[in-house]
């Protein structure tokens, strides 16, 4: 959520910021409302001052043993006049923070306004592998080594779905373990989130109300929102982890590492560039997560992004790192930066890592303060997220990247000790 004062003080630079978003939002219409909101919680707070002093006047004279006939005809008026001043007050109080829950956060300034095509690469890691051969690709391969069944995984939850088996599961758990292993030897916290969800989760992260339609809804309420939802995301519970809390400075920075698979209505198509483990409705993901100090979160979103590429240059991956234009970037975040893997047959990079700092956004929706450590008043934390990785785009590009002429697939040293052989072959 933005900051209201924000709005109120510096209408322009609020409107440069959604601008590089693409979007041309009324903020004259908002600052009258808020105006009018304004207004009308200060009658209400007057009216309810007057009905005090009259219900203490007619406690005094009931005590003195005074009657308070026209009193009470006051007092009822009064409460008249409360109960609509309140009724006029939520009607604009819901209409202002309806606007507010519908503002993305604002890009950092050097972030690129526009689109996707706006994108910048920052730098690329790595060399491109050639192949003296012809390279299979990724879903190829995982059929011919038995790694995935896209048929049987359609069959038990439709399309969108399948199943790892034999060293496909064991190279599915080797990475999540190698993940979890490393972030925790870097002192992160490690976290294993339920997967439903409330709606204050899904406000908290800056899922809902605008993207409510894209999760997995198991329980609505009688307005029809969702009540319980599979997280999209473990970054949907880590976000809300601490809501309503104030914690102290000297906790912070606060990091935790979690675990879960990912449940999303987006799902991919026939094509190469979709099949396989590409984008399903279900996929695993280790998730990075921290609250800092605002000083710290520019530093916490370097070292989160850092963690991410180290891991890809640990599995010998060719990939790049790009920053993404204001309109690519997701609603909740100022700044993001992908990690993204190169897959040969599509002469493409997928994204592996987000690495995203949402500022102050997540912490106001979800009333997440610390409190200085030298006193003064509560301040909002700032929240950062990363993918510490998604394995559904990783081993395509594994399986792509180290394939060898014979159809073998060598596999990267550091995923040995959790049990797999040196290379992959056909079963």
């Amino acid at each position: 959520m933005l900051d209201v004062t924000l709005i109120r003080q510096h209408p322009r630079h609020v409107r440069e910021g959604l601008a590089k978003r693409g979007l041309d939002v009324d903020l004259d219409a908002f600052l009258a409302l808020d105006e009018r909101l304004r207004e009308a919680r200060t009658a209400l707070e007057r009216l309810r001052g007057q009905r005090r002093r009259v219900s203490a006047d007619i406690a005094a004279r009931r005590r003195a043993g005074t009657p308070a006939d026209e009193l009470l005809d006051t007092a009822a008026e009064l409460a008249d006049r409360v109960a609509q001043a309140t009724v006029a007050h939520g009607r604009l109080d819901a209409e202002h923070r309806a606007f507010l829950d519908g503002l993305p956060n604002l890009p950092d300034p050097d972030v690129p306004a526009g689109g996707k095509e706006h994108n910048e690469v920052v730098r690329t890691e790595g060399t491109r592998p050639e192949f003296g051969f012809p390279p299979r690709d990724h879903v190829r391969l995982t059929e011919e080594l038995g790694l995935v069944d896209h048929r049987r995984g359609a069959a038990l939850a439709g399309s969108g779905n399948w199943v790892y088996r034999g060293e496909g599961a064991a190279l599915e758990w080797a990475l999540l373990n190698h993940f979890l292993d490393s972030h925790r030897r870097a002192g992160y916290t490690f976290v294993l989130p339920p997967h439903l969800l409330t709606w204050e989760a899904g406000y908290t992260a800056g899922q809902f109300p605008k993207f409510a339609d894209d999760v997995f809804v198991t329980d609505r309420g009688a307005d029809g929102r969702p009540e319980r939802f599979l997280l999209p995301t473990a970054e949907t519970a880590l976000a809300a982890l601490h809501h309503g809390e104030t914690l102290d400075e000297r906790e912070l920075p606060l990091k935790y590492v979690a675990y879960t698979p990912c449940y999303r209505k987006e799902a991919g198509a026939y094509r190469t560039a979709e099949r396989g483990t590409l984008r399903g409705h279900q996929f695993n993901k280790v998730e990075l997560f921290q609250l800092t100090r605002p000083a710290d979160s520019d530093a916490a979103q370097r070292e989160l992004l850092g963690r991410a590429e180290e891991l890809v240059a640990g599995l010998g991956l060719h990939h790049r790192v790009t920053r993404l234009a204001a309109g690519d970037t997701s609603a909740a975040q100022a700044r993001t930066y992908d990690v993204e893997v190169w897959l040969p047959s599509l002469g493409a990079y997928a994204e592996v890592s987000s690495v995203s700092n949402a500022r102050d956004y997540q912490a106001r929706r979800g009333g997440v303060r610390y409190r200085p450590a030298g006193g003064g008043r509560a301040a909002y934390v700032h929240t950062l997220n990363a993918s510490g990785l998604a394995t559904s785009r990783l081993v395509p590009a594994l399986l792509e990247q180290h394939q060898r002429a014979d159809g073998t697939v060598a596999v990267p040293e550091v995923l040995r000790r959790w049990g797999l052989p040196e290379v992959l072959r056909r079963p």
